[in-house]
């Protein structure tokens, strides 16, 4: 299971037990099984303080990880491999009582809440937003003997994916209800479980001194911009929704000059990381609402706080464009898609539709055609707009199907999930339906702008107005990133005008 690079690696990590943990192991006569024993045993291998036993959970094949002679709390339905591996050796590390670096303010709420609960997260191994999720609960779980997870990869326990009509991960169930969807922070998570949270941030919040530069955005561009303004040494805060934005849910990168290979995560956290290494005060799980200016420059949060600054950059990006038919809010999560990558594993078999015939939308085809029954793709123009060799490896594809001219009107559904859509030929006119269980849609991306319409000249597509310098026509207030106006949606480009943006606040700061 695990090759020589790889054993050392964990042999390296797993020095860091201070304590005794057990496996506990939940197998049938399956391949699946046989390989998860195999991985507990290379795993064994490499500390003395791992034993395995049997266990038993009623999914099989399970490994669950915990302290010796204690229950064990953290259970993985599956092979925590691809995307999930780092997932278990964080869950082995903490179950042997090496320290987390998570918040020591958090932790010890986590420690404090009250009741009991008991999560299920259902992934694919091939999901970048799942580990996320899957080692916030298992944090949660090792901390606080109340609580305990299971992580369910979907492509092995396909029966529960389908009796609960999953068809978007990861997918998280609280006492075996719903609780969530799609990614989510630790400090999310526990603010929704701690209820008087949110008030007592918000005053919080509040009481901060006014900043010199508030960057309101943690993608590329405002990473660039905060590292910027804080190496002039001026008071620089960053507060968004979440670290790393729309990266996060990139796959591969392979235009980052000098890094010929990366993925989505993996720079975002070095990109906090830079962050971190200098005084920003960084804020997150907190959206901007509306900004005006008074004597200084005021950004309202959703949650009813107000920071102040002498200067601000919004670099707040952009999000999945939506077909905007009917049906595509009704089944979102239920069969319709954004990210091929995450979801494609739930639809094993079945057919799919993919919408957009730019390189995304041909990149998602050719990925899921490896998975899925077969791949429709609606073009709404005459030409595909994605590069030649990314067209021929489609139509090189005897699954994939590609129809241009093509208007998607309708998602259809019964009432739980997907079963098809409609979509009009343009040349002719004609209505035909396609039956397929899930729509993965791939048509560029909107600016996160809506908050500023009435602050700000936005064009019309509702992209902020800059100059050279990344001022927008108020005073004080600099933009950057896929926000803008600026062309060529890219990483780098977006660190580029985080860099401009903060130095032309800069220049305001000084000059005013």
């Amino acid at each position: 299971m695990l090759d020589a690079n790889l054993k050392q690696q964990l042999n390296t990590y797993l020095q860091n037990i201070v304590a005794p943990i057990e496996l506990s192991l939940t197998t049938n006569d399956t391949d699946k099984s046989r390989e998860l024993e195999t991985l507990a045993g290379e795993i064994a291998e490499l500390s003395d303080k791992i034993s395995v036993k049997a266990g038993n959970d009623r999914r099989a094949p399970s490994m669950a990880v915990g302290a010796a002679g204690e229950a064990p709390r953290v259970n993985f339905a599956g092979i925590p491999m691809g995307h999930e591996f780092t997932s278990l050796v964080l869950a082995l590390l903490q179950a042997g009582g090496h320290p987390s670096k998570a918040d020591a303010e958090l932790q010890e709420q986590i420690r404090n809440l009250p009741g009991e609960f008991h999560f299920e997260t259902y992934i694919s191994l091939s999901c970048q937003n799942c580990p996320d999720v899957v080692q916030a609960l298992n944090l949660m779980a090792v901390l606080n003997p109340n609580i305990t997870h299971t992580m369910i990869d979907g492509a092995l326990f396909q029966e529960e994916v389908d009796e609960r009509q999953i068809m978007a991960v990861p997918s998280v169930y609280l006492n075996g209800e719903h609780f969530g969807q799609g990614r989510m922070t630790l400090s999310e998570i526990v603010n929704k479980l701690d209820t008087g949270a949110a008030e007592k941030k918000a005053a919080e919040l509040n009481e901060r001194d006014p900043y010199e530069v508030l960057v309101v955005g943690g993608g590329p561009a405002g990473a660039s911009a905060a590292i910027y303004a804080a190496r002039k040494g001026i008071r620089t805060g960053v507060v968004a929704e979440r670290f790393g934005g729309q990266v996060m849910d990139t796959l591969g990168i392979e235009n980052f000059i000098s890094v010929p290979y990366t993925e989505g995560p993996k720079l975002v956290a070095s990109l906090e990381q830079h962050v971190k290494e200098y005084e920003v005060d960084i804020i997150t799980e907190q959206s901007a609402a509306k900004l005006t200016k008074n004597e200084l420059i005021e950004v309202e949060l959703a949650s009813g706080a107000t920071l102040k600054s002498r200067s601000v950059i919004l670099a707040t990006g952009a999000r999945w464009r939506e077909m905007n038919v009917p049906g595509e809010q009704e089944y979102r999560g239920k069969g319709v898609a954004y990210c091929p990558h995450c979801d494609g594993p739930l639809f094993k078999g079945k057919s799919v539709a993919v919408i957009g015939g730019g390189n995304s939308g041909i990149e998602a085809a050719i990925d899921l055609a490896g998975i899925v029954k077969d791949v429709t793709v609606l073009e709404f123009a005459d030409t595909l707009r994605a590069d030649d060799v990314l067209v021929k490896k489609a139509e090189s594809l005897p699954n994939v199907t590609i129809i241009k001219q093509a208007m998607t009107t309708e998602v259809l559904g019964d009432d739980n999930k997907v079963i098809g859509l409609k979509y009009k030929d343009r040349r002719t006119d004609e209505t035909h339906v396609l039956d397929v269980a899930g729509i993965f849609v791939q048509i560029g991306l909107m600016p996160n702008s809506e908050w500023l319409k009435d602050s700000l000249e936005l064009t019309e597509r509702g992209e902020i107005v800059i100059d050279s310098h990344g001022a927008t026509s108020m005073p004080g207030v600099f933009a950057a990133g896929d926000v803008t106006a600026t062309p060529y949606k890219q990483i780098v480009i977006s660190m580029g005008s985080g860099a401009t943006a903060a130095l032309g606040a800069f220049d305001h700061l000084i000059r005013n």
